[in-house]
This record gives structure tokens, sequence and C-alpha cells, in this order.
């Protein structure tokens, strides 16, 4: 009888914790948009962009902001050169831009960030 006991108790801690509780929010459709290539020529890129919401009960209001997210990941990028477009660093710099903005933006407009983490699902640039 004692070891059950012992048993009990010593998962009774780790039955409580709460597993978390994320949702994700994609753009659709996919964002495009121009940048400015070499010798001026315009380039444009495609890609997925994923919001990791850290509590799904504000997935509504994220939904909601979704426009005004849109618009600023477009802006970010319109604004990169091509070498940063085109690199695998330049790209994970221009996610995080994007992220710090859409945090930014959803603080400003409901208090708090919302977002755990801004993903790139998939790049396409030409």
């Amino acid at each position: 009888m004692h070891k059950v006991v012992l048993i009990v108790l010593f998962l009774l801690p780790f039955s409580s914790s709460k597993a978390a509780d994320y949702a994700y929010y994609g753009f659709e459709p996919q964002i495009v948009t121009n940048y400015v290539a070499v010798k001026k020529k315009m380039g444009y890129v495609r890609l997925s962009v994923e919001l990791m919401i850290s509590d799904s009960s504000n997935y509504e209001a994220v939904e909601h902001h979704a426009p005004l997210l849109r618009d600023a990941i477009i802006t970010i990028i319109g604004q990169q050169p091509e070498a940063k477009i085109k690199s695998i660093n330049g790209r994970q710099e221009i996610q995080r831009l994007c992220e710090e903005k859409v945090k930014n933006l959803l603080t400003k407009e409901t208090g708090k960030p919302l977002i755990k983490k801004l993903l790139f699902t998939q790049w396409l640039d030409n």
C-alpha cells in the first residue's frame, strides 16, 4: 500500500501543469509583393505567413487586425534590398523585423502582443 501512495504523490505535481494553448493564424491568400532589384528592375516575393498565437482565445482579435498586420509585413518586405531578400540570413532578419512590428501593432491595438512567433512557412522570390 505504501508503494501506491508514493506513486500517486510523485505524479500529483506533474498532473496539475497546464498544456500550452496555442493557435495559428495563416494569412490567406498568400502575401505577394514587389521589391526593388538590382539595376532598378522589379522583383517579387510570394510567401506564406503564420502567426503563432499565445492563447487560442486571442484568435479572433488577431483575425480582426489581420489587414493591418498584412500591410505592415508587405511594407517591411517592400523596403528590403534584393541581397537581403535572396539570402537565408536576410530572410531571417526580415522575419524578425516583421515579428517585432506585428507584436508592436498588436500591443498598440489590444494592450498585449498576442502572438508568440511569426513564421514564414513558404518563400518564393524572383
